[in-house]
């Protein structure tokens, strides 16, 4: 259990890190001078190198020890999280997020993978609620924090806070972590991880190409972006699926088989798209809109943060004694009844109300994601742990990364509509805001439909997925 323990203070460090942006991006498009449409890339770019990161993981996890996985993964958080501290402006502070979504891309799926072998099935939805109480502190902690300091400091010191953190966890698991299971020798496959790379970096590059600042050319690099990135995907999973036949496939997609495991997925990838565009959105309305300042802002996503936390081992007890639905189909309703509801803000919507909102959609979000996690993995024979793990957790970041990138698409666009119409900001920036989060509300939809048809697997896992060898 030692080893759980040490990959959670990873994680809580990565997402620490990863929520601390949001609130820090309209500050930063400031201090930096660049538009929203560019800033937003700090959390794009982040999610989109884990998309393209993550996908390696099921391979690189049956083919080194857990120790070498969590000590690189950690190095490399570190590393750039130090070249952020530095960085003397855009381009190189980009790098660093780069760098650090790197370890970050490698240690989430170490940890479900981890807790997928070494808890038993009728224990999983408890551990997945404990998982979730610590990884859901950092969302709590990470935009309070980030506004705190930003209202009397440099964006900088949010990397110096995340540094000595990185450092005493990297330092603990050199001398903590232990392996677990046995390495393989496989070869990796260098076509799959270009295919990989042009193939989701192409999709959410195109996505974040239209509606700009209506630059000539904007929306045709925006469709062959899209257009090259569908054909690297289709060539990549043509590619999985020739090389899993003898067992060495980067991302081994025979997962897919499980009908439970499939739905599941898109579920995760519908709610990823809504939580992480509407997380990277909400704090520019409330900025720029709203006129609260980032501390404000913070303040506003707490209580609904530390709610997700404290449910996270409730959720998890629910799960094993009562199964998916109990949790999912209310948890779907309420996380797209509470984008609905932004869908109705403007420049005078009261604060309170936001923060009911937001506390409404994170108990949704505690409820939905305790089961997905679970049932998705449990579906799986445990040779596929890894390979299932690499795959939702892709899916979900490639869900989040086109999220961000469509919903700040949709806002930048009608904010500089109005404001070249001679509109402030604040008038200029509410409708933009409300079509958005319609947008998100609207796809939040798909979530629903769906919840009703993922269901809790049997403990005889084996029973349980007919694909395999």
């Amino acid at each position: 259990m030692r080893v759980i323990w040490l990959l959670l203070v990873a994680a809580f460090v990565a997402i620490l890190n990863e929520t601390t942006m949001g609130i820090a991006i309209p500050h930063l498009n400031t201090d930096l001078g660049i538009p929203p449409e560019l800033g937003q890339w700090l959390t794009s770019a982040f999610m989109l190198t884990m998309a393209i990161v993550i996908p390696t993981t099921g391979y690189l996890l049956q083919r080194f020890t857990t120790r070498q996985i969590f000590i690189a993964a950690m190095s490399a958080f570190t590393l750039g999280t130090l070249v952020c501290l530095l960085a003397p402006g855009f381009a190189v502070l980009l790098v660093g997020r780069v760098i650090q979504a790197g370890g970050t891309g490698i240690m989430m799926p170490l940890l479900m993978t981890t807790m997928m072998n070494v808890v038993p099935p009728q224990s999983r939805g408890r551990m997945m609620g404990r998982v979730g109480l610590v990884i859901s502190l950092a969302p709590a902690i990470g935009p309070t924090l980030a506004g705190a300091v930003l209202n009397v400091a440099s964006w900088r010191v949010l990397f110096a806070i995340v540094l000595p953190i990185a450092i005493i966890a990297l330092a603990m698991g050199a001398k903590w972590m232990t392996n677990l299971g046995e390495t393989t020798s496989a070869p990796i496959d260098v076509l799959s991880i270009v295919l990989s790379a042009f193939g989701f970096g192409g999709v959410v590059y195109g996505l974040s190409q239209f509606g700009g600042e209506g630059e000539s050319g904007g929306a045709t690099v925006g469709v062959v972006s899209l257009v090259i990135g569908g054909i690297s995907l289709a060539l990549f999973v043509w590619r999985q699926i020739v090389l899993q036949r003898v067992d060495d496939a980067l991302l081994d997609l025979r997962v897919f088989r499980s009908r439970n495991y499939t739905i599941a997925v898109i579920v995760m990838a519908i709610l990823a798209l809504s939580m992480f565009g509407t997380l990277v959105l909400l704090p520019q309305y409330l900025q720029n809109v709203a006129g609260l300042d980032a501390l404000q802002s913070g303040l506003v996503l707490l209580p609904g943060s530390v709610l997700m936390g404290l449910l996270g081992p409730v959720m998890g007890r629910i799960y094993d004694a009562r199964g998916t639905r109990t949790l999912l189909i209310p948890g779907t309703i309420m996380v797209s009844a509470a984008l609905f509801f932004y869908s109705t803000v403007g420049e005078h919507t009261v604060w309170w109300l936001l923060v009911i909102a937001q506390a409404i959609m994170s108990v949704g979000l505690a409820m939905s994601f305790t089961p997905l996690f679970s049932a998705s993995l449990g579906s799986l024979r445990r040779h596929l742990y890894s390979h299932g793990s690499a795959a939702l957790n892709t899916i979900q970041q490639v869900g989040g990364a086109a999220g961000v990138a469509l919903l700040t698409v949709v806002y930048s666009s009608i904010l500089h509509a109005g404001e070249h119409e001679g509109l402030e900001t604040a008038a200029a920036g509410a409708p933009g805001a409300r079509m958005a989060f319609l947008i998100a509300a609207i796809i939040s939809l798909g979530a629903v439909a769906l919840s009703s048809f993922v269901r809790k697997p049997a403990d005889d896992v084996d029973a349980e997925f007919v694909g395999g060898h």
